[in-house]
């Protein structure tokens, strides 16, 4: 389900007007730089060996974008300040979202996770965040994600074992 059909209905967060639509070329070098601010590297945790990596980084993309994966950008106000995606086999499905840091705080990660959640109406759906992720754990729980374990993963970001929330969703 990789459209390119925008969310036409725009979601209010509490700043910003947000959107979500399918994800350009053009979007690829903002995620780049997106991924490789340190502060949210630390704070996502669970993140690529090596960020800066534009050689994996462009094959991660190549890769998911031509496969069965919900794909998109997040719009604030017309710029592009994240992404969001559902991924995996049926029943299995995550959902992964990246916003710009300059971003934080301001709706933007629950309003794009929302309509992300309206796009893809299956169940159940999974999501995951370092337990220290106060920010990425409010968006879920808003959404309606329920913490169902914790457990202990390598945290590429940290290059340590940090604990982990795996949060569930219409189970």
């Amino acid at each position: 389900m990789n459209s390119d059909a925008t969310n036409s209905d725009a979601i209010n967060s509490d700043l910003v007007n947000v959107e979500l639509r399918a994800v350009h070329d053009s979007d690829l070098p903002v995620f780049f730089r997106q991924m490789n601010d340190p502060e949210a590297l630390s704070m996502a945790a669970f993140t690529p060996k090596d960020p800066a990596d534009r050689a994996a980084f462009d094959a991660h993309w190549s890769r998911i974008r031509v496969s069965s994966h919900v794909l998109r950008t997040i719009l604030a106000d017309g710029d592009v300040v994240g992404s969001a995606a559902v991924y995996g086999d049926p029943g299995e499905r995550e959902v992964t979202y990246w916003v710009d840091r300059a971003y934080w705080g301001r709706g933007v990660a629950t309003a794009a996770l929302r309509g992300l959640l309206a796009e893809v109406p299956e169940r159940p759906l999974y999501a995951r965040t370092a337990a220290d992720n106060a920010g990425s754990l409010r968006v879920l729980t808003k959404c309606g994600f329920q913490v169902t374990e914790r457990t202990r993963g390598f945290a590429n970001a940290r290059g340590e074992e940090i604990d982990e929330l795996v949060l569930a969703l219409g189970v």
